[in-house]
């Protein structure tokens, strides 16, 4: 090679490290009662930060999935085919037990391990995330119909990955997936035009389409129509018990912003074979269960995407050079990383206190019940909200060189603002937020005492005012994003003076609570420790 093309001054790749290598993600595990669970999750973050897994992603992205709707001798199939790579990324993470998993593990802190699996794994590719993560919230809803969650859950909580269309009985492990929105309505569920109408078997035969149904590979799908006594819940196998397929006719598959390696479709049923879950009428109820567990995991998986930009970030400035000096040594520089590593740790610090209450939630816990209910729609809204811009800046401190596909940023920049959409746009959260305000006050005082816990002036301050608006009523809905906002900044607050070193909680109160950030990342006030933060980046690097 000639010395024109010498290179220099370019920082090694990002491979060969422990992704659970990560104080914040590492004190959430034991705080929230997962510990017994570490040497599984360095096991899976080595995994994902090899150069193998990266490589997975990569081509999971390039080569999408592919419909076949028909045979060679024209019979109907309604196939997708996945590149290879897929389906090792799918095979590690149900191995991990990050699918249907805990909800057949009785020790305590079980969802708190797989909510840590979850981030470790889905930095490495984010798009197969999605049936995992369906796979994982069917089962408390299924549990409404005892009989179909005896025959299923067993095989949604296993651990084997087993792809291909089959009797579900002849599998060693199911996946899970669900259809709610239509053309006409979207997030207005109640507007579907899906018929069921009961046979004389007990099943029911569903008639209608659905306008987004990611992963329609999957086994199972839980699948909203209009029955005679109103809006239902039906179980949807893709093979029934016989073995013969059912009509589940996918029209395409959707040409998507990013989330490349998962593919969403657009179904249609004629003749669908169907099993009632929970009550007649009552499907959105019945639903919910599932759609709250998948919120969860939108808190989650952007957590890690912020996460997964932070650490391309910091290594890169830790080696790259500018003007005589290492990036990650320039006052303004180490702002931003200081800034985007405040952001990050808040996000993560959350998600996993969430995935905690959901886990004592489900062992009983009314307290955690309550909590949940309401903090889950605050932190989707808000985590999912920052992630972009999070990522965003991270992309800039590469420069251009993070604006080319190798480097992976591009994909996560694509990647970031679907969590914000997925179960709900923002306006759905913070209208559910104050729906759960008004009809569940349980929640609010859960809510309440949780942030009080933290013994903090400036935590107390900002709860008052949060109090006084919810004292006036009035003009509600307009200032719901606001109100959400202000909800999910003293809630991390509150978090991380109990559970963060002082330089965090001060650092996240000067600039969250107290407003002294500019409208970009790395504007923390000059009273910041920096130093302090820095000390929480990823340590697997």
């Amino acid at each position: 090679m000639t010395a024109t093309h010498e290179v220099t001054n370019q920082p090694p790749p990002l491979t060969g490290h422990d992704v659970a290598e990560d104080p914040v993600l590492l004190e959430g595990v034991r705080r929230e009662g997962a510990a017994w669970h570490l040497d599984e999750l360095h096991r899976l973050g080595r995994r994902a930060g090899s150069e193998e897994v990266q490589r997975w992603a990569d081509q999971a992205n390039r080569h999408e999935p592919e419909l076949r709707t028909h045979d060679r001798y024209g019979n109907r199939i309604d196939e997708v085919d996945f590149h290879p790579a897929y389906h090792s990324l799918m095979d590690v993470a149900i191995g991990a037990g990050l699918g249907g998993t805990p909800w057949a593990d009785e020790r305590p802190g079980a969802h708190v391990a797989r909510a840590a699996g979850f981030m470790v794994w889905s930095s490495a590719e984010s798009g197969h995330g999605c049936p995992v993560s369906m796979t994982y919230a069917v089962v408390p809803a299924l549990r409404r119909a005892p009989e179909l969650a005896a025959v299923y859950e067993p095989l949604l909580t296993s651990r084997v990955y087993d792809p291909g269309l089959r009797a579900p009985a002849s599998k060693r492990g199911l996946l899970a997936g669900m259809g709610m929105t239509e053309k006409q309505g979207g997030t207005d569920v109640r507007s579907n035009t899906t018929s069921a109408v009961e046979s004389a078997d007990g099943s029911w035969r569903l008639r209608g389409h659905k306008w987004f149904t990611s992963a329609p590979m999957n086994d199972v799908f839980l699948v909203l129509a209009q029955a005679p006594g109103g809006l239902s819940c039906f179980l949807v196998p893709r093979v029934l018990p016989d073995g013969s397929r059912n009509t589940f006719r996918i029209q395409r598959l959707k040409d998507k912003l990013g989330n490349r390696s998962n593919a969403s479709s657009e179904p249609e049923f004629d003749d669908t074979v169907a099993w009632l879950v929970g009550v007649e009428g009552q499907g959105v109820r019945t639903i919910i269960d599932m759609v709250t567990m998948t919120r969860l995991d939108c808190v989650l998986g952007s957590a890690s995407g912020t996460r997964a930009a932070l650490a391309q970030a910091a290594h890169h400035v830790r080696y790259r050079s500018v003007f005589g000096a290492k990036l990650i040594d320039q006052p303004l520089m180490r702002n931003v990383i200081a800034d985007l590593a405040l952001e990050s740790e808040a996000a993560t610090t959350l998600a996993l206190r969430l995935a905690g209450a959901a886990d004592r939630a489900h062992r009983g816990d009314a307290g955690e019940w309550a909590f949940l209910r309401l903090a889950t729609a605050v932190g989707k809204y808000w985590v999912c909200k920052r992630q972009p811009a999070a990522v965003a800046e991270a992309l800039e401190c590469l420069g251009g060189n993070g604006y080319v596909e190798d480097s992976g940023l591009p994909r996560l920049y694509r990647e970031a603002p679907l969590n914000g959409i997925w179960e709900g746009s923002g306006n759905v959260n913070a209208l559910d937020v104050l729906r759960a305000l008004a009809r569940e006050p349980e929640s609010l005082a859960a809510f309440r005492a949780e942030v009080a816990a933290a013994d903090d002036a400036r935590v107390s301050a900002a709860w008052r005012s949060i109090e006084s608006d919810l004292a006036n009523p009035a003009d509600a809905q307009l200032r719901a994003r606001r109100l959400v906002e202000r909800l999910a900044l003293t809630l991390q607050a509150s978090l991380l003076v109990r559970h963060a070193p002082a330089a965090v909680s001060d650092a996240f109160c000067a600039s969250r609570l107290a407003g002294d950030q500019g409208f970009s990342f790395g504007t923390l006030p000059a009273s910041t420790d920096i130093g302090g933060l820095l000390t929480r980046l990823p340590a697997g690097l």
